[in-house]
Formats: C-alpha cells, sequence, structure tokens
C-alpha cells in the first residue's frame, strides 16, 4: 500500500513529489487560491501550455509539466462547486481525485500531492469533502495495481489539516 500523508503547508513548496494536483477552474488560465498560487510558482510556461489545452470540464483532469516548480507534473482538474449538495458535487469530487490518480498512473508518477479540491472559493464543506478526498485515494489504491507509493494531502489552514487529520483515522482506521 502507498505511504498516505497529511500535511500543513503550500502545496507549491513541496520538493518531493513528482506531480502537484491543481484545483483549477475550468478555463485552466489561473485564478484564486490554490490555482493561482501554482500558475504564480510555476511561471509563464504554464500558462502558455494551459492556453493551447482548451479548458477542461468539471471532475476531469488534464496534465502539463511543472515548469518552475519542483514537481515535473501538474495534474489539473476542476472540482464542483457546491451548490447545495443535489447537484451531483459529491459524484464529480470522487472523479477529480481519481481521474488524477489515473493520469498520474498513466504517466508512470510514483508520487503525488493533492490540496483539498472545491473547499476554498467553490463553497464545499470541508467536512464532507475530506471523507470523500480520503476514501477515493484509498479505494483507488486498494482496488488497483498502481505504482503510486506515496500521496499527499497538503492543506493550506490550520482548520482544514485538522478535519483531515480527524477524517484520516477513521477512514484509515484499523479493526
Amino acid at each position: 500500500m502507498a505511504a498516505i500523508e497529511i500535511v500543513k503547508g503550500d502545496i507549491t513548496k513541496l520538493k518531493d513529489v513528482e506531480a502537484i494536483v491543481n484545483a483549477a477552474n475550468s478555463s485552466l488560465l489561473g485564478g484564486g487560491g490554490v490555482d493561482g498560487a501554482i500558475h504564480r510558482a510555476a511561471g509563464p510556461g504554464l500558462l502558455d501550455e494551459c492556453r493551447r489545452l482548451g479548458g477542461c470540464p468539471t471532475g476531469e483532469v488534464r496534465i502539463t509539466k511543472g515548469y518552475n516548480l519542483a514537481a515535473k507534473y501538474v495534474i489539473h482538474t476542476v472540482g464542483p462547486v457546491w451548490r447545495g449538495g443535489g447537484f451531483g458535487e459529491k459524484a464529480l469530487l470522487r472523479k477529480c481525485y481519481f481521474n488524477s490518480l489515473a493520469l498520474a498512473e498513466e504517466n508512470g508518477v510514483k508520487s503525488i500531492a493533492f490540496p483539498s479540491i472545491s473547499t476554498g472559493v467553490y463553497r464545499f464543506p470541508i467536512g464532507q469533502a475530506a471523507p470523500i478526498a480520503l476514501s477515493t485515494v484509498k479505494n483507488f489504491l486498494d482496488t488497483r495495481n498502481s505504482g503510486i507509493e506515496r500521496v499527499v494531502f497538503v492543506l493550506f489552514s490550520q482548520g482544514d489539516f485538522l478535519v483531515y487529520q480527524q477524517v484520516f483515522k477513521q477512514v484509515f482506521a484499523t479493526f
């Protein structure tokens, strides 16, 4: 089983993962939060490559080079905007994590870092997003013979970090 870690920090500063996941908007041309931070840290080459991709639908993924980041790749995924939970948001969020891992696997990535997708400006409640994120990753790794050896969840705020720690204990509890 791959090592799964939860850390508090800035995903753009990670030096020991091959890919970081960008919680992007559908244009892939940068924005606020994690998306803006990744674009600023990666430099203009990322924006140039993203322009050629032509966007990305919610739940889907695209991959680019990491440019000025330590990570070799950026996997862009568009999370759902929270509209109360009755519009397929949970299924779309699951697709973000699953599809990111599948694309990482296709590209031979052994280590990947995720932010908390959709819990910033897209307002997905962290208490509902964390179990989806952690259980999707666990199920992916448990059911596939993946080459992924390490998954890191990088939380920017202390509150989000504590939620992920608590949910981690529940999802990965051993009996």
